[in-house]
């Protein structure tokens, strides 16, 4: 019989060594968002809740998932997100119908779209004064905002605003 040390013998009978664990966090966050942490949610949300504030894509989260060796398929990453935008554990932003944004800030702010580097970048609260809203109509009231700037690279070096009030 062959002799295999303690230490050797709980990480063959956890996992491989090297495989990516989801953190505790995000399995209690997906709990409190009354979803069940299945290994695919719990890895994604690990993914997703490790870092600060986060715009991710599908694409991206399949991306970086992969480069962990968590195989999972594109669809299931839709599927997941969505689970977690209609959950309250994301923001949806969808840029011209085509795209969609995930956000992991659930403040109330608007975004600046870079399209030629199809990028989100936050727009601070104090950048973005509101005037009066339209009342909305009867039996309805306002639940959210959203705003999205798209921006192109100036072809010189001049100021946007310089360019616009010409």
């Amino acid at each position: 019989m062959l002799f295999v040390p303690d230490e050797i013998r709980q990480c063959l009978s956890v996992r491989p060594c090297n495989q990516f664990a989801p953190s505790k966090h995000a399995c209690a966050l997906l709990e409190q968002a009354g979803l069940r942490p299945t290994r695919q949610r719990a890895a994604l949300a690990t993914f997703l809740f490790q870092e600060g504030n986060r715009h991710v894509t599908a694409e991206d989260l399949w991306q970086e998932a992969g480069a962990a060796g968590v195989r999972l398929s594109l669809a299931t990453i839709y599927n997941t997100l969505n689970q977690f935008a209609e959950a309250g554990l994301l923001c949806k932003v969808c840029i011209n119908g085509e795209r969609a944004y995930f956000d992991t800030d659930l403040g109330n702010h608007q975004h600046f779209f870079v399209k030629a580097e199809n990028r989100l970048i936050d727009i601070p609260n104090a950048q973005m004064p509101f005037g009066e809203l339209p009342a909305p109509p009867e039996g309805y009231s306002i639940a959210k905002v959203d705003i999205v700037i798209q921006l192109v690279r100036n072809k010189s070096g001049g100021s946007s605003r310089a360019r616009s009030n010409r």
